[in-house]
């Protein structure tokens, strides 16, 4: 069976008698194996960032650009090598596993800019003979704890700002799906980056509490459910470190009733069920206003949903592929059974889905759950799979408060041809991100990305100028030439402009 390692300075000698199994989801078959390390393979990680980082950090920008470059090309030249790996283990197909790279290679062509973006404020005259100004400054070493759905874009939204930015950073992947982020690794040696710079450690909470409580890690970013992630935020933080970690989302997309329901059909069924829903930014809740609406996106939705293929990662007409373990699997048809119990009418079950030839595969079939509530547990809480509820609100203003008053604001999106209702609600609802017609609403890499109440914890965002001021520190210089003449009646006195 195959072994996925570290990706250290030193090699990674087998510190832990202690591993995870890696599946093939497509088949139900373990296919690797990966170590689960702890406190002592982390300071040989952060002993070699602390030898490599002043120096990457004193390297000019314009050469730590052409390094990010240089792993760019690397990126779109293996473009297919990692979407067929990352599929692999994760299950997705491979056209959706390439938009996981290439949204995260968006983000290595911001920081390709990183010689602009690190350009500090400069203050002419502020005083008699007085100047200010400003410059950003690399914090030491970073680390990055990513979940298993996004193997390949989440780690480059981290270490993508934080080297670029002249950090060391480490990273700590999902157990689940651990090696494309070691062959990001490996690339970015190849880059020309020096060794020592990203290293790729892997564990489970052992390792994540040492990360948490290491003194020369000076920040952490983190992206999984909202309850570990306020777990990795008061422990970061209380061991003095600057800590972004983000949580899990439950997104809405409101139907207005001008809305065209045939677009609206198309956009849900690739939000709520492609990459069988494992994603943060799904749209897993519609809200159809007024009952007009819910009955004739109903009629619309049901059609649509039947005719989704599921299939294996590497069948190029599947629209979504399995989950990424057997236990997960079972979480998500446990939602869909309480769901049902709670009173919601379960029109599409996608439990006990099979595929023939595959029958030992971790699918579940596109389930549609209508006359969903508010109080009810499964729209309360995440459930990360293919499952779309249908949540009717008899008016705009019910439809604006569904999202604002739920414990999650990752996304949400509307639906409609009213530009002052789209205008209304992106104004009133208590959500980070909006889409208006776009059912899935990640930024762009030259904005940031973040949601708000447990979807975030932490004050900014990840990548972007976020993300810059995230992995660096601000210092300011005041400065003065004197002319020679020495003025002794004011040099105890607070200086004023």
């Amino acid at each position: 069976m195959r072994n996925i390692d570290h990706f250290i300075v030193g090699g990674s000698p087998a510190q832990t008698e202690r591993f995870h199994d890696v599946w093939n989801p497509s088949t139900g078959e373990v296919q690797a194996r990966v170590p689960l390390a702890g406190a002592a393979l982390l300071e040989q990680a952060v002993e070699a960032a602390k030898k490599v980082q002043p120096e990457w950090a004193a390297t000019n920008p314009q050469k730590r650009a052409r390094v990010m470059f240089r792993f760019k090309e690397l990126i779109e030249a293996n473009m297919q090598e990692l979407a067929e790996l990352l599929a692999s283990e994760h299950g997705k197909v491979v056209d959706d596993a390439k938009g996981d790279v290439q949204r995260g290679l968006e983000v290595i062509e911001f920081a390709c800019g990183i010689p602009h973006v690190l350009k500090g404020d400069y203050s002419i005259g502020a005083g008699t003979g007085i100047d200010v100004y400003s410059m950003r400054q690399p914090l030491g070493i970073g680390a990055g704890i990513t979940p298993f759905n996004f193997p390949a874009m989440i780690p480059m939204w981290m270490f993508g700002m934080a080297i670029a930015a002249g950090n060391a950073f480490i990273l700590k992947p999902s157990e689940r799906d651990p090696s494309v982020p070691v062959r990001l690794a490996e690339l970015f040696v190849e880059a020309g980056a020096p060794e020592g710079l990203l290293q790729v450690v892997h564990g489970d909470k052992e390792m994540v509490d040492a990360i948490l409580d290491h003194q020369d890690i000076a920040a952490v970013s983190f992206v999984g459910s909202s309850d570990i992630a306020h777990y990795v935020y008061k422990r970061g933080v209380a061991a003095g470190k600057r800590v972004q970690a983000m949580g899990g989302a439950k997104n809405h997309g409101i139907v207005m009733p001008d809305a065209d329901l045939d677009q609206v059909v198309n956009d849900l069924s690739g939000a709520a069920f492609g990459s069988a829903g494992e994603r943060c930014m799904a749209l897993p809740v519609v809200v159809p206003v007024g009952e007009e609406t819910a009955e004739r996106l109903r009629e619309k939705l049901i059609p649509a949903i039947e005719g989704l293929r599921i299939g294996v990662s590497n069948d190029p007409e599947a629209h979504y592929g399995p989950v990424v373990t057997p236990e997960h699997k079972a979480r998500i048809e446990q939602w869909i059974a309480t769901a049902e119990s709670e009173g919601g009418e379960l029109v599409i079950d996608g439990r006990g889905y099979s595929l023939q030839g595959h029958e030992k595969g971790f699918f579940v079939g596109p389930t549609l759950i209508d006359h969903v509530t508010t109080k009810m547990s499964s729209y309360q809480e995440e459930i990360f799979g293919p499952v779309l509820q249908i949540v009717r609100a008899k008016d705009f203003e019910e439809a604006v408060r569904m999202p604002s008053e739920h414990q999650y604001g990752n996304g949400v999106a509307i639906f409609t041809r009213n530009g002052h209702a789209a205008r209304e609600f992106a104004s009133r609802v208590n959500v980070g991100m909006v889409g208006i017609n776009v059912p899935i609403p990640v930024p762009v890499a030259y904005h940031s990305f973040g949601g708000w109440k447990r979807s975030a914890f932490g004050d900014t965002n990840q990548y972007g100028m976020e993300g810059l001021k995230f992995w660096t520190k601000v210092k300011t210089i005041t400065q003065r030439w004197p002319d020679g003449s020495v003025d002794d009646g004011n040099a105890f006195l607070i200086p004023t402009l």
